[in-house]
C-alpha cells in the first residue's frame, strides 16, 4: 500500500479506475488567502462546488480578520460549513440589520466595524459528520470526532467525540495517559512511507506499538 499523492485533486481511485469527482484533497482546489488547509485533508461531495472555498466557509472574504486553519488527515462530510467572525452583524446599535451592506460607500468601513473574532483551528486527523456547523472562533483539538448535524463551538478537546446542537463531550476515545502519547508521536507529520508501515498500528489503535515503531525510525 502507498499513500495518495498529496498533490492529487481526486484521490480516490474507483474500481473501474476512474478518479471519484466528489472527493478532493482540499489543498488543491482551495486558493484563499485566509484559509489554510493541511495535506491529505479531503472533502466529500456528490454536488461538486464550483467554490470549495466559498462552500466549505461561506462567510469568509479574502482579507478578512479572521483566518481558517484546518490540519492534516482530516475528512470532511458533506455539508459541513465554517461560520467564521466575518458573517457578524452589528450589535451595538437599536437594529442587528446590515445597512452598510446595501451601501457602496459605506461597505468598506461598515465591514472594518463588526465584532471581529479569532481564527477557526481544526486539529490533525479530525472526522466532520454530514452538515456539521461550526461556529466563529471554535478550536477543535487533534483526532476529534464530529457527529452528524452538530453545532460546534468553543474548545474541543484533543480525541474527543462530540455531538448535538450545542455540540457536547460525549465521551472521549483513549484514556488521557494514551491521547498524551499520540499527541507526542504527532505521527500525521511523519514521512508518508512511515506512516504506510505503521498503518496496522493505526488502524488497530495500538498506541503501544505505535511508540514502538516510532522509536526504531
Amino acid at each position: 500500500m502507498t499513500l495518495p499523492d498529496p498533490r492529487d485533486t481526486h484521490p480516490v481511485v474507483l474500481p473501474n479506475g476512474e478518479r471519484d469527482p466528489g472527493t478532493v484533497f482540499l489543498k488543491q482546489v482551495i486558493d484563499h488567502p485566509n484559509i489554510e488547509v493541511g495535506d491529505y485533508t479531503y472533502f466529500n461531495d456528490s454536488d461538486i462546488p464550483q467554490d470549495y472555498a466559498l462552500a466549505i466557509a461561506p462567510y469568509l472574504f479574502p482579507g478578512a480578520p479572521e483566518r481558517l486553519v484546518i490540519g492534516k488527515f482530516c475528512q470532511i462530510a458533506k455539508g459541513t460549513r465554517f461560520v467564521t467572525a466575518t458573517a457578524n452583524h452589528p450589535m451595538a446599535g437599536i437594529s442587528t440589520y446590515p445597512f452598510g451592506v446595501f451601501d457602496a460607500a459605506r461597505f468598506p468601513s461598515y465591514r472594518a466595524s463588526l465584532p471581529h473574532g479569532g481564527d477557526t483551528v481544526v486539529g490533525h486527523d479530525c472526522w466532520f459528520g454530514r452538515d456539521v456547523l461550526v461556529l466563529p472562533g471554535a478550536e477543535l483539538g487533534s483526532g476529534v470526532i464530529v457527529g452528524a448535524g452538530a453545532v460546534v463551538s468553543g474548545k474541543v478537546p484533543d480525541y474527543a467525540v462530540v455531538a448535538g446542537n450545542p455540540a457536547k463531550v460525549i465521551r472521549m476515545r483513549f484514556p488521557d495517559d494514551r491521547i498524551a502519547k499520540l499527541l507526542q508521536l504527532q505521527w500525521w507529520d511523519w514521512p508518508p512511507e512511515r506512516i504506510v508501515q505503521a498503518i496496522p498500528a493505526i488502524e488497530g489503535a495500538d498506541v503501544e506499538a505505535l511508540t514502538r515503531f516510532a522509536e526504531t525510525a
